[in-house]
């Protein structure tokens, strides 16, 4: 398949000769768009009577659209696609304007749910309460399943483009939340310190490992402080994941101490069978500051 036949784009999304051979959308189907068009948008202040009828009804209506200039600014729109929809002119700009749509969807939040119902809404009312009977049956039939697929493939392309970003919504949250849970600190010249919080699991560990990794390069920081008085759970795994943790930063050239090791965490650590040796670790804070201070030849004195 050479690059003119590809049904993906430059950046990866889906083309308009993909969509219109997935959809089986014909020329034909386009011309019946077309002439069905021109039976009904004369009678578009119908459709809009019908629709905000329906839409005033549901919940939807008072969180997005009550402001008076927003709806009539969403009125204007909607003519606006509709003209559009019966052009016929299934184009790749075409499909670009109803990722736009999409994306417009997403960042106001009106639920798919709604633009489905609407969708199917305008179908009624397009092909049923605005048409006026002037085709014969098979002709009408034609044209209303011409109307169906390309509403269909509209709906599609709306529906992905919100789904995809509200997944990178959800993914750039998650990775705001995983960096404020392993906040990688410096506290003194060469001393860095990462309260840990909450659970260890193997996604966690890995991108703490990268994080202090990272500020260890940037800092050139000899010391690091793993506080884990609020590990919720300390068991083989996480013991592994802080062991991991320690030989990576080691061959850093930074050396590692654990602070906050409580009675049950020792006595857990013991039971388990689970070997620390050449790893610094302290009961508290200020010892596991005191052992860092040593390490980089900071003199501290009590006054």
């Amino acid at each position: 398949m050479n690059g003119s036949d590809s049904p993906l784009s430059s950046n990866g999304l889906m083309t308009a000769k993909a969509y219109l051979h997935l959809y089986e959308i014909t020329e034909e189907d386009l011309k019946r768009i077309q002439d069905f068009g021109a039976l009904v948008l004369p009678r578009f202040s119908d459709y809009l009577d019908a629709f905000y009828t329906w839409l005033e009804k549901l919940p939807a209506f008072d969180e997005h659209f009550s402001d008076p200039e927003r709806l009539a600014r969403v009125k204007r729109e909607q003519e606006v696609y509709w003209n559009d929809f019966f052009k016929g002119r299934v184009n790749d700009d075409y499909i670009q304007r109803r990722r736009s749509g999409g994306e417009t969807h997403a960042r106001i939040g009106l639920s798919l749910d709604t633009y489905f119902a609407a969708m199917n809404l305008s179908m009624v009312v397009m092909t049923d309460r605005m048409y006026d009977g002037s085709l014969d049956v098979e002709d009408y039939a034609a044209a209303v399943r011409a109307v169906t697929k390309l509403m269909h493939l509209d709906t599609a392309i709306v529906a992905d483009t919100f789904s995809r970003l509200s997944n990178q919504t959800i993914l750039d949250q998650s990775q705001a939340l995983a960096e404020m849970s392993t906040p990688v600190t410096s506290i003194w010249n060469q001393i860095l310190m990462v309260p840990l919080v909450g659970v260890l699991d193997s996604k966690r560990s890995y991108d703490l490992m990268n994080a202090m990794l990272t500020k260890i390069a940037e800092t050139h920081s000899r010391v690091i402080i793993l506080d884990i008085s609020g590990v919720a759970v300390v068991d083989t795994a996480v013991a592994n994941h802080l062991i991991q943790i320690t030989k990576a930063t080691r061959l850093m050239g930074c050396a590692c101490i654990f602070s906050g090791i409580s009675p049950v965490i020792a006595q857990t650590i013991v039971e388990l069978g689970i070997e620390i040796k050449d790893v610094d670790t302290t009961a508290t804070l200020k010892d596991a500051l005191s052992i860092a201070f040593k390490k980089t030849g900071v003199d501290i004195r009590e006054l």
